[in-house]
């Protein structure tokens, strides 16, 4: 690896200042919203990304149809199958973000996206066999979690490998780009196919789908990664990680903020399931409009980040984007109808990708690259680990009252958790510099 390349990976403040500097002497980052496809390893990266990630949103939608069909409807059942899929990243995301730090990440990747494949085949052939039971379906979404649980962290941290330290803001709200539009596209596409000829098939498409990431990855230049030195004995413990957060207020506040977003108010394709059998009388086609709509403005949001100059996003952006996420949530939740509550969700959607990207970026913006792993693997364990509660809580919620509780009481526990959030940091400012507000870096 060549000196500027380890030097630009060892000094992430140094390139955020500089991307700060682009934006207020010029406005945009130079190369626009794509600037970050200018890496070529980036390129067949996201590439595969785009294949891959369409045929994951359609195996959750037809996942989540496959259980309220084998379940008779029960909201309790999916949301079981949701903290399966979820619960190993309580268990095992910390590890992988130790391990992310010493190990390829690049090879790492190719094994466990194969892997991650292979549940996909094994379940879409069960199905369409005619031998699916529901515990198949709990065995094989507790798989693809472990799977899952390893690929999280690893792949967090592996962006800034591949497009330096300068480009991780808009590599970032480029990555969430690519998601969402598969959040358009799969979900589509899950509902018309599940309607014609049922899930098994789209099983099948999701884990073929998966050898798109693994070309991608096989395809790249390793000597064109902006890898950091070789790890140390110290850089490869997990405690060691857990006590470079203590010492950062600013992460310990984001990283709480980012469990309850996640865990309260990003249960979006169970509920939306109910809701749409339960509440509205609809079919999986109409489930599937509900994730597209969702997505039209998690798409957007993202796309709003990508046109943002680089440089650490302001504190504002993620406890403002929050705050506005779970009240326009709740709002949602009380829509009269399906067609006003699908609209209404194009506006949530841009407020939590605002939030989300705005705190990916500042996490891994804030840490030495040789913890980074690690803070990511933290970052990403708060973020889907909270996933099997929140499953669990909007099945309950559901089951208890009806389809909307889940969003209303989630939404309005995500604005209180960003106000006691942004309360907490200003006064741990104010103890640190002895003027009130946020940090300075805030904005």
């Amino acid at each position: 690896m060549s000196k500027p390349a380890q030097q630009e990976s060892d000094r992430p403040e140094r390139d955020s200042r500089s991307a700060a500097s682009d934006e207020s002497t010029g406005g945009r980052a130079r190369g626009g919203m794509f600037r970050s496809l200018r890496e070529r390893n980036y390129r067949y990266y996201a590439s595969g990304q785009v294949v891959s990630l369409t045929g994951t949103w359609m195996q959750r939608a037809a996942q989540d149809w496959l259980v309220l069909e084998l379940s008779d409807g029960s909201p309790a059942a999916l949301g079981v199958a949701v903290a399966l899929q979820f619960l190993p990243t309580l268990l095992f995301t910390l590890y992988a973000g130790v391990i992310a730090d010493r190990v390829d990440k690049r090879r790492l990747l190719i094994a466990v996206q194969s892997g991650m494949g292979l549940c996909g085949v094994a379940l879409g052939l069960l199905d369409v066999g005619g031998v699916v039971e529901l515990w198949h379906v709990y065995a094989l979404a507790l798989g693809l979690g472990c799977f899952s649980a390893v690929d999280a962290p690893v792949r967090q941290s592996f962006v800034v490998e591949m497009v330096g330290a300068r480009e991780l803001p808009n590599a970032v709200a480029l990555n969430s780009m690519t998601f969402n539009l598969a959040r358009i596209v799969g979900p589509a596409i899950a509902g018309v196919l599940i309607t014609l000829i049922g899930t098994g098939p789209v099983f099948l498409v999701n884990g073929l789908s998966t050898g798109a990431v693994v070309l991608g990855l096989l395809l790249m230049d390793p000597s064109r990664l902006h890898r950091t030195s070789g790890a140390t004995e110290e850089s490869g413990r997990l405690l060691a990680g857990l006590r470079y957060v203590s010492r950062s207020p600013r992460l310990i506040v984001v990283l709480a903020l980012v469990c309850c977003v996640s865990t309260f108010g990003m249960n979006f394709e169970n509920a939306f399931a109910v809701i749409a059998r339960n509440v509205f009388d609809r079919d999986a086609a109409g489930y599937g409009l509900l994730i597209t709509a969702l997505a039209v403005g998690t798409l957007s949001g993202a796309s709003l980040a990508a046109r943002r100059a680089g440089g650490r996003p302001r504190l504002r952006l993620v406890f403002g984007g929050a705050a506005a996420f779970g009240a326009l949530e709740a709002a949602a939740s009380l829509m009269p109808s399906y067609r006003s509550f699908a609209v209404a969700l194009i506006p949530v959607g841009i407020a939590v990708m605002t939030c989300t990207t705005a705190a990916n970026s500042t996490v891994q913006l804030s840490v030495e690259p040789e913890m980074r792993g690690r803070v990511m693997g933290l970052y990403m364990m708060l973020f889907l680990g909270g996933r099997p509660v929140g499953g669990l809580l909007s099945g309950w919620l559901a089951e208890i009252f009806n389809g909307r509780a889940p969003l209303l009481l989630g939404g309005i526990g995500v604005v209180l958790a960003s106000l006691v959030g942004a309360v907490v940091l200003a006064r741990s400012s104010e103890r640190e510099s002895g003027s009130p507000g946020l940090p300075r870096e805030a904005g």
